[in-house]
Parts: C-alpha cells; sequence; structure tokens
C-alpha cells in the first residue's frame, strides 16, 4: 500500500488512519510458509508540531515447528511498531528515521519489514523444550526415553572395551 503523506508533512495536526490486509502467505522461512492468514495492518500516520510518527498495529497467525523437538507451534501474534518519519536524511544514513522520498511510503513494504525482523531466530514450542533424543528420536517433552543415557568419551573407548 503507497502512502502519499504530502497534506500530513505540511500540515500539523494533521492524522490519517489506514486499515487493510498484507498477504505474507508466500513469505518462505527456513523452507516453511509460517503465516497461516493475511496481516490484518492498522496504521495511524499524524503530525504533531513538525514531527511525523508512523504507529501500525499488526495482527496474524503464525504456525511453525518448533527447532528443537518440531512439534508445530500456532500462535497468534499482536505487534506495535513505530516510526518516525522524515521528508529527507541528510548527510550519513540513520535508522531512528524512515525517509519518504516526494512524500510516498511503501507501509506494505515496511511492515513485511517489521513483522520478519521481530520474529524471534529461535523459534521454540516452550522455554525450556527438551528438544528430541539424540538416539532414538523420542520427544522428550513427552517423557524419557530407554536409551542409554551414559556418555563415554570416544577417546576411552578402548579402555572399556577391555572391561567387557
Amino acid at each position: 500500500m503507497l502512502l502519499s503523506l504530502k497534506d500530513i508533512f505540511v500540515n500539523d495536526g494533521m492524522k490519517s488512519e489506514y486499515q487493510y490486509t498484507l498477504s505474507l502467505l508466500d513469505v518462505d522461512i527456513d523452507g516453511i510458509y509460517p503465516f497461516k492468514s493475511p496481516v490484518s495492518v492498522n496504521a495511524v500516520v499524524k503530525n504533531k508540531t513538525g514531527l511525523v510518527t508512523l504507529d501500525v498495529d499488526a495482527e496474524y497467525d503464525y504456525l511453525r515447528p518448533c527447532d528443537r523437538c518440531f512439534t508445530d507451534v500456532d500462535t497468534h501474534f499482536k505487534q506495535h511498531f513505530s516510526h518516525r518519519l522524515v521528508e529527507s536524511l541528510e548527510g550519513d544514513y540513520n535508522d531512528e528515521y524512515i525517509e519518504t522520498t516526494d512524500y510516498k511510503l511503501d507501509l506494505s513494504e515496511l511492515v513485511t519489514t517489521d513483522i520478519l525482523l521481530s520474529l524471534p531466530s529461535k523459534y521454540l514450542c516452550k522455554g525450556d523444550c527438551q528438544g528430541l533424543c539424540h538416539k532414538c528420536g523420542h520427544n522428550l517433552n513427552l517423557g524419557d526415553c530407554e536409551c542409554d543415557k551414559r556418555e563415554i568419551d570416544p577417546r576411552l573407548e578402548a579402555l572399556k572395551e577391555l572391561l567387557d
């Protein structure tokens, strides 16, 4: 969604609201398409004494397997993002401001970037997920498996053979 913001930049106290849905169903993250519903976006752009701000509320369903135990985890996210908008950046690049060249802003691109950057790098079903047994593949969150838990240092394997 391309926003034209000239009226907001030139008029103190002006405010505009936008509501739409953004489809991220075709976004591939690590070979998975985790967005199971379109993103509901509510955005407000306002000029308060010359400072133009953008506030975005995004809501969506996200389904992805846990990185440790591979159990599917269905999560409903509600996220808030805020940005300060400027007409142009002078000098060096500054990531605290969003430049709106010709008073135009691609809101869909910005919301997509915000959502993707806010996702965790490791996605877990719970903070203390035990994962899978490295020998038999049993989900350790469901209980212990029957595997021998003793670990023998490979350097001492020859001594074990002498004892057997």
